[in-house]
């Protein structure tokens, strides 16, 4: 431990105190403990006490101040390691320490504190009260001061520790409210730890401990009374006892397992004076013959006692025997065949029979030739699965026994060729629960009752193109677990996708048919049905996706078209090649310039095939100084190569006539671009046209429109008529009337048509609704000049109405209805005179 020496001082000491009465002698006895008052006090525990090594003998250097928690007055003592000087001496009774040897700083080490008795093991009786003491842990640390000081601590295993263990004296105690059972454990596991009061050791302040394992094993006591095992308790008397007969036997023990006493037997009650019971051996024997019995069930109260070593009579148990007088029950049940008893059935039958069937081949009997209740018994039958029922399931005395089918598809001849069977009769209120048993053993036929059925649902398989006919695609496997000709399989395909492939019917390997040409750029997939079918007709299907894998068999092709371009300055030409192969990166193409004169004049881009003047070239006159070709056409060698494995490529000379245009904006560049797509151009066209004709119809219906509603006749609207007005002398009359088909034309009379005749058609009688017209009137004067009448012009007379008129009325009437579109047209324009007198008149 720490040496928390000084220059010219010595720390040190270890002094412990003790009680009048012994630690050890009461369990009951709390230990005295030292009042702490810290490291610079003179009086305490002396915990740590620095101390010149020059003090002379003789001083008083330190009081030693304690208690007693139960108040007793303490004495104080003080020990030295065996075989060391002792320094100091302390008074008992006030606790005074006085030097009485000279110190020497330089004869002291330093320590770690030690366990003296480890390791420990404690037997403690589990009826130790709580509270007491069990054990006194004391460790020793030979450093002084502070550094020899020892405190005591637990470190427990345990969640939850029964112990506790006083800090300055080690004293262990049970902890208060807490007991021990040795039923319910029988050891316990302790960590003691024991640390000193810590000092300055190598320049630093530390602490030293030391850990001890401590372990308690609890000591079984008499403190749990006996046990009866098995019960309840059942016995019987029968018909054939006699005195004497052991009608059954209890049996008990002490619950103090670990130390059990000896246990003795006894009747309490119940027994009438007609059992007796060994006191050993817990025997319980009949006395008298069972007629003289007067009751049938008799409730016996049986004692159990614990027997100390002197005799003494300890815990104790009781329990209840119940007997019951019953008649003999001297035969067990019994199965019976067609030849007398019989405990092995056999029956030989084809899988799966139909549900509720009962199995002919069995001819079984069971019986039991006790009477009443001792042959009343029940059948049962044990096997695999739930497969077979047996009837009936309770019998009394005798019953011929029927087995019927439960499960037929659990009776497989695939998954067991035979079935064995346990038929048990059990007898149910006996005490002896008589039972026999039976086996029946069932052999199962084979049916074909399986289709042959594929590994797998689908295939898919991979084949390369232009493989030669007869190649192997797949192999399809099926299997049919019937036996004999009903497990061979055979196989065929169909389907629309099966015409370019064969299968072998008995081995399931599909092969292309011996002509068949596989080409990706054709088809690539193909799917069709295989089936697999017993020697009945019974059959499964699978289905096969074929994949033919693209081989790079194509070498890319230039589109001829595209050999031959214009190029003017500022604007790519792009030349085209396919490859007819259908997967990447067999019909992926680069471009690259091959040959050209001159080399340094053309860039072409790899993956749209675009060819480009240098980015330098901006007018002709560079191209002519570069080259001595005048024409500007140039022969450009171009390569298009695949990226198959193997590679094929393809080399054309396109020739490129190269020209600058004065023509600007996006139409020429549109152009010029369409020079090399002319389905872009084409498409324009189209375009405009299409808008053309579309904006023509518009128009066109429009204009319709309009003319429709200029030409259309005014709906029909009653109009009020003006109220005629006095006939006066200037007023102009019509010199005649003229009637045609029943209607009268008057200047100073009009009649507009109503919606009846909405054309005023005159051939229709009644068009105008109105009263017949008046008789004509007498002869008027005429009326005053028009303003561009000439003097010394003819009068006009006003010719009186004749026979004449109406003649020529009439003819013309005629005519209307000879010519409906004459008359029709005639009506119009008579209409439209109306209606621009009227307007003239207003």
């Amino acid at each position: 431990m720490s040496c928390p020496y000084k220059s010219g001082y010595v720390t040190l000491l270890i002094a412990v105190f003790y009680c009048d009465i012994s630690l050890f002698t009461a369990q009951t006895d709390y230990a005295p403990y030292f009042y702490d008052n810290g490291p610079n006090s003179n009086n305490g525990n002396m915990a740590l006490l620095n101390l010149s090594e020059d003090t002379p003998k003789g001083t008083q250097i330190y009081v030693l101040n304690g208690t007693d928690p139960e108040g007793q007055p303490v004495k104080y003592g003080m020990t030295f390691e065996p075989g060391s000087k002792e320094y100091f001496h302390v008074h008992p009774k006030s606790g005074t320490v006085t030097l009485i040897e000279e110190l020497n700083r330089e004869s002291y080490v330093c320590y770690e504190p030690q366990f003296q008795t480890t390791p420990s093991i404690v037997d403690v009786p589990e009826n130790t009260t709580s509270g007491s003491s069990i054990y006194k842990v004391q460790a020793v640390d030979r450093d002084t001061g502070s550094g020899g000081s020892v405190t005591y601590f637990l470190q427990s295993s345990e969640p939850s520790t029964k112990f506790a263990i006083d800090h300055h004296s080690g004293v262990l105690r049970i902890k208060p409210g807490e007991t021990l059972d040795y039923e319910k454990s029988r050891t316990h596991f302790i960590t003691v730890v024991a640390k000193d009061g810590g000092g300055i050791y190598k320049g630093k302040q530390q602490v030293m401990s030391s850990s001890a394992t401590l372990t308690i094993n609890v000591i079984d006591t008499q403190d749990t009374p006996p046990v009866f095992v098995g019960t309840p308790y059942f016995g019987y008397v029968y018909e054939v006892s006699s005195p004497g007969s052991e009608i059954f036997t209890v049996f008990a023990k002490d619950g103090d397992m670990d130390n059990p006493n000896p246990i003795i037997h006894s009747i309490e009650s119940g027994a009438d004076g007609v059992f007796a019971i060994n006191k050993t051996s817990g025997c319980i024997t009949l006395k008298v013959y069972p007629a003289e019995l007067r009751r049938e069930i008799f409730n016996i109260k049986v004692k159990a006692s614990e027997v100390s070593p002197e005799g003494k009579l300890l815990d104790f148990a009781v329990t209840t025997v119940t007997i019951r007088v019953v008649d003999l029950n001297n035969h067990p049940p019994t199965f019976f065949g067609e030849n007398g008893p019989q405990n092995v059935f056999e029956l030989t039958m084809y899988e799966h029979p139909p549900e509720g069937e009962f199995l002919r081949g069995l001819k079984i009997t069971v019986n039991d030739s006790d009477q009443g209740s001792n042959a009343k018994f029940h059948l049962r039958l044990v096997g695999p699965g739930h497969m077979l029922r047996v009837v009936p399931q309770t019998v009394l005395n005798e019953a011929q026994v029927t087995i019927l089918v439960e499960d037929s598809a659990a009776m497989d001849f695939e998954k067991s060729q035979f079935l064995t069977f346990k038929l048990l009769a059990v007898e149910i209120d006996t005490p002896e629960r008589f039972s026999a048993t039976a086996d029946i053993i069932i052999h199962l036929l084979d049916t074909n009752d399986n289709a042959p059925k594929f590994s797998s649902d689908f295939y898919i398989a991979r084949i390369p193109e232009n493989s030669p006919g007869g190649s192997s695609v797949v192999s399809v496997t099926a299997s049919d677990p019937d036996s004999g000709l009903w497990g061979v399989v055979k196989y065929s395909i169909y389907g629309s996708g099966a015409d370019l492939f064969l299968i072998q019917p008995d081995s399931g390997i599909i092969c292309t048919q011996p002509w068949a040409s596989l080409d990706t750029e054709v088809k690539s997939k193909y799917n069709f049905y295989v089936k697999a079918e017993d020697t009945e007709g019974k059959y499964s299907l699978a289905e096969v996706f074929v994949t033919i894998m693209d081989l790079n068999d194509h070498s890319p092709a230039f589109n001829e078209n595209s050999l031959e371009k214009t190029m003017v300055i500022g604007a790519p030409v792009k030349i085209e090649a396919i490859d007819e192969d259908a997967e990447e990166p067999n019909n992926v193409i680069e471009y690259s310039i091959m040959k050209s004169d001159p080399d340094d004049i053309f860039n072409i881009d790899a993956d749209t095939g675009e060819i480009k003047l240098k980015p330098y070239i901006k007018s002709m006159d560079i191209i002519q100084n570069i080259s001595s070709n005048k024409d500007c056409t140039w022969s450009v060698v171009v390569q298009a190569k695949d990226r198959g494995s193997p590679s094929f490529s393809t080399t054309k000379v396109v020739k490129i006539d190269i020209t600058e245009t004065q023509l600007k904006g996006p139409l020429t560049s549109f152009l010029l671009k369409s020079r090399e797509n002319p389905m872009q151009f084409l498409g324009l066209v189209s375009g405009v046209i299409i808008i053309m004709v579309f904006v023509t119809v518009f128009i066109s219906t429009v204009i319709y429109v309009r003319n429709v509603k200029s030409n259309k006749i005014l709906p029909s609207r009653r109009i009020i008529r003006r109220k005629r007005k006095p006939w006066r002398q200037d007023d102009f009359h019509q010199p005649f009337r003229e009637e045609c088909c029943g209607v009268k034309f008057r200047n100073e009379d009009l009649e507009i048509p109503t919606a009846d005749n909405i054309n005023c058609n005159n051939n229709v009688k009644g068009c105008f609704h109105r009263t017949p017209p008046s008789p004509p009137d007498a002869p008027v004067m005429p009326p005053p000049l028009p303003s561009h009448f000439r003097h010394g012009d003819r009068e006009w007379t006003v010719p009186t109405v004749s026979a004449s008129v109406a003649s020529k009325t009439k003819k013309r009437s005629d005519r209307c209805k000879d010519n409906p579109v004459n008359t029709a047209l005639v009506s119009e324009l008579k209409l439209r005179l109306e209606q621009k007198n009227m307007a003239n008149r207003y």
